[in-house]
């Protein structure tokens, strides 16, 4: 049997990428996802890695984007107003097409908002997160098992794609205990010929930029990078289904959301309505192909949100707008109950809603 160790969330990613090869990380504290931070401090100066707590999200993740350059497996981690700090250096680094890992364990908003856990940072990171023609691959973990097992899933596609990898997590499964096991980590290893490493006079020199004066060269550069951005959506979209077979309603939801609402599928199967879950792990890309099927079979659709209904969209535009879909939210910090959940399937199984 595997070994399995309790540990907080955001203890679980921190663990997960140092096994994941990340050997240095620049970050700023900001709540619920300071402990992400406080394990790099403790342990990257035992073995030999960097740690690096900057003067503010702006320069953590500029310092990244320069160990990205130099070919490093690199993270930074912070939560909602942090994250939007950061978004002009996640920009320059989509552009310069390199690496990088982020973590966003997120918080109600907008603004300040508080401190308890949220979803509503779905559009900013499925949508790109700062300014330009970009995307990133945006993973959303429901257990502490799956803040490690993504982390370093997350490294291995930024590698794969030299593009930004997300964990879109919510501050409850940041800061909830479970046991977990890390012996199936199973790392990834990719050539980097383009890194920033020193030339020793045998090749020509590297240069990474974002910077293309040239509109023919640049609007190139946006061609060639959509392209990549095609086999990420044709490869790499990932999603649980769940008593989905015979299913007459959908319910979709990530995150702390999902188990909420596997819960209320369980109690609504009881009541005889056909319901199952579709959980998108994979935000971005948007798991297309499961939610067409899906609308091919089932009367409506039910989104378990702790945003104002973001992810709504995404399942409409799936669904090609052939089913109805419901909304099911808390938002602020609250999340839904499972009987709150239930009763919106109960609803949308007689068309209420």
């Amino acid at each position: 049997m595997a070994e399995r160790v309790l540990m907080k969330g955001n203890e679980a990613i921190a663990e997960a990428a140092i096994q994941a090869g990340c050997r240095h990380y620049f970050g700023y504290p900001i709540t619920p996802q300071t402990e992400v931070a406080a394990y790099m401090a403790k342990k990257m100066p035992k073995i030999g890695g960097v740690f690096l707590q900057a003067e503010s999200e702006v320069a953590s993740i500029n310092m990244v984007y320069g160990a990205a350059a130099a070919g490093m497996r690199v993270m930074t981690s912070s939560s909602s107003p942090g994250i939007s700090l950061m978004g002009e250096g996640l920009s320059y680094i989509a552009g310069s097409d390199v690496p990088a890992f982020v973590v966003n364990v997120q918080r109600g908003g907008p603004g300040l908002g508080g401190i308890q856990p949220s979803q509503s940072d779905y559009f900013q990171a499925t949508r790109g997160g700062g300014h330009g023609d970009y995307h990133m691959i945006v993973l959303a973990p429901a257990s502490v098992q799956e803040m490690a097992s993504l982390t370093v899933k997350g490294f291995n596609l930024a590698d794969k794609y030299s593009m930004i990898a997300m964990i879109l997590a919510d501050g409850t499964i940041g800061q909830m205990m479970e046991p977990i096991s890390f012996e199936d980590v199973e790392v990834e290893h990719y050539d980097k010929p383009w890194a920033l490493t020193g030339t020793e006079c045998k090749r020509k020199h590297n240069i990474v930029n974002s910077l293309y004066l040239q509109p023919d060269v640049l609007e190139q550069k946006n061609f060639e990078r959509y392209e990549k951005y095609k086999a990420v959506e044709e490869n790499e979209a990932l999603y649980e289904s769940y008593m989905m077979d015979d299913a007459e309603l959908c319910v979709v939801a990530f995150g702390i959301a999902s188990r909420v609402a596997k819960n209320a599928v369980v109690s609504a199967r009881a009541e005889g309505i056909k319901a199952g879950l579709i959980r998108p792990i994979t935000l971005w890309p948007f798991p297309k192909k499961a939610i067409s099927q899906a609308a091919d079979q089932v009367k409506c659709f039910v989104s378990v949100e702790l945003s104002m209904g973001q992810m709504v969209e995404d399942i409409q535009l799936a669904s090609g707008c052939r089913r109805p879909v419901s909304l099911c939210n808390r938002v602020g910090g609250m999340i839904p109950s499972p009987d709150q959940v239930l009763e919106s399937i109960r609803k949308a199984a007689k068309g209420e809603n």
